[in-house]
């Protein structure tokens, strides 16, 4: 399982410093950051996915931008030497073509295959001297970077973007941001039109559902921690026609297992990767727990192990993600 107990252990606690505050330094949430942003841009990125308009797109520099925390930076050419230090970035530059420019990524990096032979800059803890000496001129970060790392690279003259996206919209527009920031706007309408197309299956499907047959879900990730609102993983549980049994709770929380007894979902969902300290998984986890034999999901055996970078990676994969969530709470609902 490639050591995930010490993994998830380290990356729960950047989580729960990070994530759930949903703030940069100067106080404001990624979608007023994302909002400013817009506001501020030479040139607002568009979806780009009618084919006319993809062949014609060139982004014109000098191009001013903010991040998802509201911090602006000017280009004065397409980024040619990039650093990524978060999975989803990665994911976003090889789906946008920009594999060779890609000059170091982060030890968390595991896809596309093509991304092993990457110089590494280190996981939660960031190599500061790696990444300078990687000589970038742009450091793309997911909102797990922290203030402190973030403050170190800039103050030696580097651009550290950040995003931080919580709904799937914020996720598309954050490829067509980069793909504008790198002059790859076709691809990036190319990639973003692939999202919505699969979004836009799951959105029909269930809007076929019964009103009546919405199933609850509750979702464990790590050991006795779900999510709640504010986060993308609960909006996809909303999206693929699920309810979210922890809803009424916001952000990642530890979990209540009396009121998730109470709750009675009818499916559980979890991280397929994830094992404890004696190699357990989730499902034997959660199936050991007492009283939860009386849980609806429990005795009818729809405990449903999901691909768990899918569900936590906020990149262009994400709608394929979101089909499997849909797929594991109502069976062969997206077709192929």
């Amino acid at each position: 399982m490639k050591k995930w107990t010490k993994i998830w252990g380290i990356w729960l606690l950047a989580i729960l410093l990070l994530v759930t505050a949903g703030c940069g330094a100067n106080g404001k949430n990624a979608a007023e950051g994302a909002k400013e942003g817009q506001a501020q841009q030479q040139e607002t990125p568009k979806d780009t996915s009618n084919a006319a308009d993809q062949e014609s797109l060139k982004t014109t520099y000098p191009l001013t931008v903010k991040d998802g925390y509201g911090t602006e930076f000017t280009f004065e050419s397409a980024p040619q030497r990039i650093v990524s230090l978060a999975p989803s970035e990665t994911e976003g530059l090889f789906a946008l073509g920009l594999d060779e420019q890609v000059v170091g990524v982060s030890d968390n990096d595991d896809y596309p295959e093509a991304v092993k032979d990457k110089p590494r800059m280190g996981g939660f803890q960031v190599n500061v001297e790696a990444v300078v000496a990687a000589q970038p001129d742009l450091v793309l970060a997911g909102s797990l970077v922290g203030d402190e790392t973030v403050k170190s690279l800039s103050d030696l003259g580097l651009k550290v973007f950040r995003s931080n996206a919580k709904t799937m919209e914020e996720v598309m527009a954050n490829i067509r941001l980069v793909g504008q920031i790198t002059d790859r706007q076709k691809e990036a309408g190319e990639v973003t039109g692939q999202m919505q197309a699969e979004l836009d299956k799951v959105k029909e499907a269930v809007g076929k559902l019964p009103a009546d047959q919405k199933k609850k879900v509750y979702i464990e990730f790590s050991p006795g921690w779900t999510v709640g609102k504010g986060e993308f993983m609960d909006e996809m549980i909303t999206l693929a026609g699920g309810e979210n049994v922890a809803s009424d709770l916001t952000g990642w929380n530890e979990i209540n297992e009396e009121n998730i007894i109470k709750a009675n979902p009818d499916v559980i969902l979890y991280a397929k990767s994830v094992v404890d300290e004696n190699n357990r998984t989730l499902a034997d986890i959660i199936k050991s727990r007492g009283g939860w034999d009386q849980i609806t999901a429990v005795k009818e055996g729809r405990i449903i192990g999901l691909d768990d970078n899918l569900l936590s990676r906020p990149g262009p994969r994400v709608t394929k993600g979101l089909i499997d969530v849909a797929n594991a709470i109502y069976p062969d609902l997206i077709q192929p």
